[in-house]
């Protein structure tokens, strides 16, 4: 910036989902606001994702509530915004007894209201695309919303410039962050408050603290299939291996009896982390995926044996074989063993704010509120 920097009521740090939610909050309460990023787009974990906003199967509790709250932003935000909402709504299919039990436990608790449960016979005059007598049942959401994240994220921050003022600072490098002084490689911004949404870059800001947390790295690896020639579903798909996965379902007791028949059955997805959720786009191909493997420094390149994993999940759920492939690639996401979120406070006027669970799209903007809450009252 030039000599004479401006002054802001708050700098975000990261021009990802967690980032753009935080300067939303702030703009949403009359704040002047600046964004600066290292890269000249969207290019990380917010883009290379379902686009999928995920309520039903988070943690219970406060990630729920978060979720809820995150949808109902979504929903605000992509009608002023020009979104696409493409897809709405979750359809969790039970290929197994044990798999059914969970979604029936499941929907006694009070995260299961709004869902329904469909019979086999009702899944198959619904969904004529699946697998005919492959399920025991099945839970209807209407929470879910799926927008298509790499069109999404640069939408959502041209919305937040034009109609909020919030101003952004592209290829620009942070090298410290400190209210009310952020040092950049365009020199020095001045703020009241400061938000550093790093993603999974642990070194480069405020790395002490970061460390403390001991997080690590979680890949992804995820497919665009061409357009399938039987009907899928309005909404997003997922099936047994996501119950021992979203938190929402494996800590249910009735989570213990499928977690051992999948080790039994499916012992290399688990072992690699592969669960299914498949979302349409507006062309008619599908995101598929996913895989999650954990390391300090991943490895960028997808494996075969991956794909091949996540698209048998793929045959056992939809009719006929799985479409070509059209993309394929891998994501990075910061990870915890003991937290699904970190929200670090260096001083007063300065946090730093990681989503450690690969819900970023499904709970940031109600986390962002509750910061930016808490920093400006």
């Amino acid at each position: 910036m030039a000599r004479n920097a401006k002054h802001f009521d708050l700098a975000v740090v990261g021009a990802g989902i967690c980032g753009l939610a935080h300067a939303l909050a702030a703009a949403r309460r009359g704040k002047r606001v600046v964004v600066l990023d290292r890269d000249a787009q969207a290019n990380g974990a917010s883009i290379r994702n379902f686009g999928f906003v995920t309520v039903t199967g988070q943690q219970a509790g406060e990630h729920w509530s978060r979720a809820m709250r995150s949808r109902e932003v979504w929903a605000e935000v992509a009608a002023q915004a020009g979104i696409p909402i493409l897809q709405r709504g979750l359809l969790v299919v039970a290929r197994r007894p044990e798999a059914r039990a969970v979604l029936e436990q499941f929907l006694s608790t009070s995260m299961g209201q709004g869902c329904g449960f469909l019979e086999s016979q009702e899944i198959q005059v619904r969904f004529p695309g699946l697998r005919r007598g492959a399920f025991a049942g099945a839970l209807l959401s209407p929470h879910e919303l799926r927008v298509e994240s790499r069109e999404a994220i640069p939408r959502l921050a041209a919305f937040l410039e034009e109609c909020h003022g919030v101003e952004f600072l592209r290829s620009t490098v942070v090298h410290a962050a400190m209210a009310p002084r952020v040092e950049t490689s365009r020199g020095l911004v001045h703020a009241d408050a400061v938000v550093a949404c790093p993603g999974d870059d642990f070194h480069a800001l405020h790395a002490d603290r970061i460390a403390s947390y001991r997080l690590t790295r979680c890949r992804l690896q995820m497919l665009r299939l061409e357009a399938p020639t039987v009907e899928v579903p309005r909404h997003a798909v997922m099936s047994d291996l996501g119950l021992v996965r979203y938190l929402g379902y494996a800590a249910l007791p009735a989570a213990a009896a499928l977690r051992a028949r999948l080790a039994d059955e499916q012992g290399e997805h688990l072992r690699r982390g592969v669960h299914l959720i498949v979302v349409r786009s507006a062309d008619g191909s599908l995101v598929v995926g996913d895989s999650h493997d954990d390391a300090a420094t991943p490895t960028p390149f997808g494996e075969v044996t991956v794909d091949r994993l996540i698209l048998d999940e793929y045959a056992a759920v939809f009719d006929g074989p799985p479409p070509a492939i059209r993309e394929h690639w891998t994501g990075t996401y910061a990870t915890s063993a003991d937290r699904l979120v970190v929200v670090d406070e260096p001083s007063p006027a300065t946090r730093v704010v990681l989503v450690t669970s690969g819900t970023g799209a499904s709970i940031s903007f109600a986390l962002a509120e509750d910061v930016i809450g808490g920093l400006f009252d």
